[in-house]
């Protein structure tokens, strides 16, 4: 599997915000990745148009983040109907660290996007060291 880039529009306060390509591209990422996460950890995707998954009984999400990417979203809808949240993070070795985060602490632990495009008012953001610090680790894999 190929790494996708990241591009980078700007800084502030230290953190990379997205703009219109790199959103895109980090959606084709994930697009393309999910499939293979699930596959690897024995979950059962739910439809081609969505991350949803199925994994031991629970409902999920799996979410991919490349390499220098430190945090993932979903929107405030989707976490309405999910167990947990499967955050997929690219290691510098191209593996990903696989990890389950109940979404009861995802909703305490996020912080709104900062976008002002479609997903403003719509998405909440949650980083690694949250997935590491109050999740569990699934598997580190090779897709």
């Amino acid at each position: 599997m190929r790494k996708m880039g990241y591009v980078v529009s700007e800084k502030s306060e230290g953190i990379v915000q997205q703009d219109k390509q790199s959103g895109a591209t980090g959606n084709a990422f994930g697009k393309e990745t999910a499939p293979l996460i699930a596959k690897a950890i024995g979950a059962t995707m739910l439809s081609p148009r969505s991350n949803e998954a199925t994994f031991q009984g629970s409902r999920v999400v799996i979410k991919c983040a490349a390499e220098k990417t430190n945090c993932v979203g979903v929107t405030y809808r989707m976490l309405e109907r999910l167990d947990s949240v499967f955050g997929a993070f690219q290691l510098a070795d191209g593996s990903f660290e696989v990890l389950a985060l109940p979404v009861r602490i995802y909703k305490e632990q996020m912080r709104a996007t900062r976008s002002r495009g479609a997903s403003a008012g719509k998405v909440g953001l949650v980083g690694h060291n949250i997935f590491e610090s109050h999740g569990v680790m699934l598997r580190t894999i090779r897709v």
